[in-house]
């Protein structure tokens, strides 16, 4: 077996040699076998694994890298196998709420921009207020306000909800998108989505910047597949052959 330097296996990858220790040491490189003066001695094993595990990384991030190389080195392959299935499973659930938000944004109309707008000359409102413009139910502010939709601040000395600007533009377009069938929970995503970016405009900037980090992390998964089922092979961590339910014997030539 061809051995390799810690030094050699960290400038591969713009690693310190402790970082790598480090990766030994945390389960997600295999152990390394010592030398009779204590020096560690790295294999193209650990070289390939390295590369497995660094790939995981950029696809699911550290800590579900490290789940996945502590499983295959515990021997437990259906336990990687399902933490690997688990981040597709997120990576698909992401890709749908980016669905839902672009589709739900195309319903803000411009008579939605132009309530927005209006609603930055509006005073703070009482929930009464603010349910009366709507045609609502102060009832259904709260359910709203429960689900994330909306977060008024409290008056300090009354400890009533008051209602700004935004919270009025919010409302506004939480409105139109539950007239256009939106469930709750996708609204409010798209409402916090809408918060966060500062408005409907820089919101699509931000929906293709969120689509492009999914295309990336979806490529990056390709990726960290080939390399982990290079070091699997490896390590000899392939599936079990079918055992033959025919009555005729096996050829082992």
């Amino acid at each position: 077996m061809i051995t390799v330097r810690p030094s050699d296996l960290a400038r591969e990858h713009g690693l310190s040699t402790q970082a790598v220790r480090n990766y030994e040491r945390d389960g997600f490189l295999p152990p390394a076998e010592r030398t009779p003066t204590g020096y560690r001695i790295y294999t193209e094993v650990h070289a390939v694994a390295l590369r497995a595990y660094l790939g995981l990384v950029a696809a699911y991030g550290h800590a579900t890298a490290g789940r996945i190389m502590n499983a295959l080195h515990d021997d437990e392959l259906d336990d990687a196998l399902r933490i690997i299935d688990g981040g597709h499973g997120q990576l698909l659930r992401d890709r749908e709420t980016l669905d839902s938000v672009r589709r739900a944004v195309k319903h803000l109309t411009a008579e939605s921009h132009a309530l927005a707008d209006h609603a930055e000359d509006i005073d703070s409102r009482t929930i009464r207020e603010l349910a009366h413009g709507l045609r609502l139910t102060p009832a259904t502010l709260r359910n709203w306000e429960s689900v994330g939709i909306l977060a008024p601040v409290r008056d300090p000395a009354t400890g009533y909800r008051r209602y700004s600007a935004s919270d009025v533009r919010d409302a506004e377009l939480a409105h139109l998108l539950r007239r256009g069938g939106y469930p709750l929970e996708q609204i409010a995503t798209v409402v916090q989505q809408i918060r966060n970016a500062g408005g409907t405009a820089a919101l699509a900037a931000a929906l293709d910047d969120w689509q492009r980090k999914l295309t990336a992390q979806g490529l990056a998964m390709l990726d960290a597949a080939g390399l982990l089922g290079t070091y699997m092979r490896l390590i000899d961590h392939a599936a079990p052959e079918p055992v033959s339910t025919s009555s005729a014997p096996v050829s082992r030539r």
